[in-house]
C-alpha cells in the first residue's frame, strides 16, 4: 500500500514539475533566450527527469510514460486557461476528456494484471 502511495505521489510530482516547466518557459518566451524564466523552466525539467527515472524503476515504461504525458497535457491546458487566459475550444476539451478516459483505461488494465 505504501509503495502505491509513493508511486502516485511521484507521478503527481512529476506532472507538477512538467507543467511548471511549461509555464516558466511560456513566461520567458517573449524575452531574450537566456532569462530567469527559461533557466528556471530548464532546471525544473531537469528535476522532473530525475523523478521520472525513479518512476521508471517502479513501473513499466509502457504505463508510466503515457500516464505522465496525459496528466501533464491536462494540467498544461488548465494552466494555459487559468494563468495565461487562453481560450480553449470545445473540441480541445473533448480531447482532454479522451486523454482522461485513456489514463483511466490504462489504470484499469494495470489493476487487471495485478
Amino acid at each position: 500500500m505504501l509503495q502505491t502511495v509513493v508511486t502516485l505521489v511521484l507521478i503527481l510530482f512529476s506532472t507538477v514539475l512538467n507543467t511548471s516547466a511549461q509555464v516558466l518557459l511560456k513566461f520567458g518566451a517573449d524575452q531574450s533566450p537566456i532569462n530567469p524564466y527559461v533557466i528556471g523552466g530548464l532546471f525544473t525539467y531537469g528535476v522532473s527527469s530525475i523523478v521520472y527515472i525513479g518512476l521508471l524503476g517502479r513501473l513499466n515504461l509502457s504505463l508510466v510514460y503515457p500516464i505522465i504525458i496525459g496528466i501533464t497535457t491536462i494540467a498544461t491546458v488548465t494552466a494555459g486557461l487559468l494563468i495565461f487566459k487562453e481560450k480553449i475550444s470545445f473540441t480541445s476539451w473533448m480531447g482532454v476528456g479522451l486523454v482522461l478516459a485513456g489514463i483511466f483505461t490504462m489504470f484499469l488494465g494495470r489493476s487487471a494484471q495485478s
